[in-house]
Parts: C-alpha cells; structure tokens; sequence
C-alpha cells in the first residue's frame, strides 16, 4: 500500500482498511477518509490540542484521506489540519483543500475568478505545509453566478497550477447534483474527482442515481458527510443548518430514541452510509478522538445486534416520516435575496 510507513502506521488497522482506487488517478484511498469542516466554528468551539491528535490517530489508523477548504473557519481548518500534517509522514496521506467559496458575509462569501483562485491554492499551500496539495477542488459551484464562469476561469486557473506542480488532481463539489452532473458534462475529461455530500443518508439517497454518469466519466467519487451535517447525531445540528423543521424534528426523534436505547445514532448514519457502492471513499466531519473511534467502529467492527434493531426501527418507524428529503435552493435563495438586497 503506497501510503503505508513503517513504525507510524498501526499495521493491523491498515491491513483491515480497504483502500479503494480513486478514480483513474491511480492513487488508492482508505475507505473512510478524514473531513475537517469541523475545525472551525460552523461546528462551535474548537479544543486544537484534540483535533490535532484526532488527526494523528486517524492516520495511525490507515485513513489517508483528509479534505478541508478555505471557509472552514476562514483558513483555521486548513491551519489547523497542516499542524497535524507536519508531524504526519508525507508519504502518509492524501490532502484535499478547495478554492471558490471563503468568506461568512455573503457579499465576500464566493470568488470563482482565475486571480482569487491562485491566491487561494497559493495560501492553501502555506497554511497546509506542504510543497503541493493532492486535490483541489471548486467548491459548491451552484453558487457561481454561471457555470461558465468555473469552465473559463477556475478550470484552466487550476490546470495551470498542476502543470506548475502545485496541485496533481483537479475536483469539483456541489450539493444540488444535476448541478455536477451538468459541469462536469461541460468540462469532459477535465475533473478527477467529485464530492457529493449529505446525498447518501438515512432520509436521502439521491446520489445512487447519479453513480452510473460519474463513473462513466471515471471520476472519483467522495461520498461526504453520512451523518447529515450533525443531524445525523446524538448531539444534532448546528442552528444555521438549512433542513427544514420538519426534518430536523423527525431526526432529534431519532436521537432521542438512540440516547434512550444507549446507541450512537453517527454510529448508525455512518453504517448505513459506507454500504453504498461506488465511492472511493466516505468522509466524516472528525474533531475529536472519540469521533474518530466511533467512525472506524462502525467501518471495522459493524453494528451490535442492539445497534442493528434500533436502525432497523429506526428506517421503518422514524425516518420514513420525512416528507422533504432534501434542502435543494434553500441555501441558493438566501443567498441571492441577500445579494440583491446589498446591491440596493
């Protein structure tokens, strides 16, 4: 396995990990990798100290795949992984970052321009530590003001800093996923990598239908966040999430129903979450040790007998309730309204 180390690795992990080809790269990726949305304050306080050991154990571990991005926390996700990274062989791991969306306000929130994108992997480079960055993706593309924009400028921005040796594969992310399905059309043979996230949970499976057209186009598929964003948790969501109330009550039943049964309903979303064929790899929001042990339970060891009746009431009793699977627009409206409401 390419990214094994001696006396770092713990091998007995690493022999049980499943280490998937990621699309036509070449590269091989542990199933379960390593997202750091979580080192920032979308998810509230952030202890460094335990995020940088969380790290270091999901790398001891076998995961090799680590994804972060200038918003989370404004560039501290990417600070904060790169500490961790530098007491990480480099042999070791894969690092992901993004380029396109940066700010909280949403005047400054995306910039899709060829000029912000070299600034951005250029900072990417230094806050991460490292000579170059494995993937670079163009982050939630819906929000471009047109998917021209990405072709004209993101695109050939990035393929000019891989040939400069500053990147080796080029993705591309979205939550609406005709939108990848459409830029990726636009753009064949130019992406790597596609990211689809919350689209392979316990109340949407909508990116099973769209596994057949990214594989055609031998893509590597990064299936992220299973557990909803936090609804999918004992502890739930952050307030600004965008589900609908109606969602965010039916999964708090779920979680209530878990804390009473002694059960870990991320334990439970990640399950059902990495049973889905055709990703290279699942990747979770990981900030803790504790959050990374839970993952890798639900990878290597699978669910308690216990575990498998509360989730197999849990898909018949509870989830079936949701009537909107999804928050599609949600965010796109909010966004736009404010754009225009600035503009005046």
């Amino acid at each position: 396995m390419d990214t094994f180390v001696e006396h770092f690795h713990d091998r007995q992990d690493v022999e049980r990990m499943q280490y998937e080809p990621f699309g036509r790269t070449g590269l091989k990726v542990s199933k379960v990798s390593f997202g750091t949305g979580t080192f920032s304050q979308l998810y509230g306080d952030l202890d460094e100290a335990e995020a940088l050991e969380a790290v270091k154990l999901a790398a001891k571990r076998g995961i090799n795949y680590f994804d972060t991005a200038p918003f989370y926390g404004q560039g501290r996700s990417e600070e904060v992984l790169g500490k961790a990274l530098r007491q990480i062989p480099r042999q070791a791991y894969y690092v992901a970052t993004k380029v396109g969306r940066y700010e909280r306000e949403f005047e400054r929130m995306f910039d899709y321009g060829a000029a912000k994108t070299r600034e951005s992997v250029e900072r990417s480079l230094k806050l991460l530590g490292v000579d170059y960055i494995d993937v670079v993706q163009i982050h939630d593309v819906e929000f471009a003001p047109d998917l021209d924009t990405v072709v004209r400028e993101t695109l050939p921005t990035l393929e000019a800093l891989r040939a400069e040796g500053k990147l080796r594969y080029i993705g591309v992310s979205a939550y609406p996923l005709d939108v990848l399905k459409e830029i990726i059309s636009r753009a064949p043979g130019r992406f790597d990598t596609v990211l689809s996230y919350c689209r392979n949970t316990l109340f949407d499976d909508a990116l099973k239908g769209y596994i057949p057209f990214f594989e055609a186009n031998k893509l590597a598929i990064i299936c992220a966040s299973g557990h909803g964003m936090g609804l999918l948790t004992n502890g739930g969501p952050q307030p600004w999430h965008p589900s609908d109330q109606q969602m965010k009550l039916v999964c708090r039943e779920a979680a209530d129903y878990c804390a009473r049964k002694g059960v870990e309903l991320g334990k439970l979303a990640m399950h059902h979450c990495i049973q889905m064929t055709g990703p290279a790899t699942f990747l979770a929001g990981m900030q803790t040790t504790a959050l990374v042990d839970i993952n890798l339970d639900a990878y290597f060891n699978g669910l308690s007998e216990k575990e498998s009746e509360v989730l197999a009431y849990l898909k018949e009793r509870v989830f079936s309730k949701i009537s909107n699977t999804h928050w599609e627009g949600v965010e796109l409206k909010a966004y736009w309204t404010a754009m225009k409401e600035a503009k005046l």
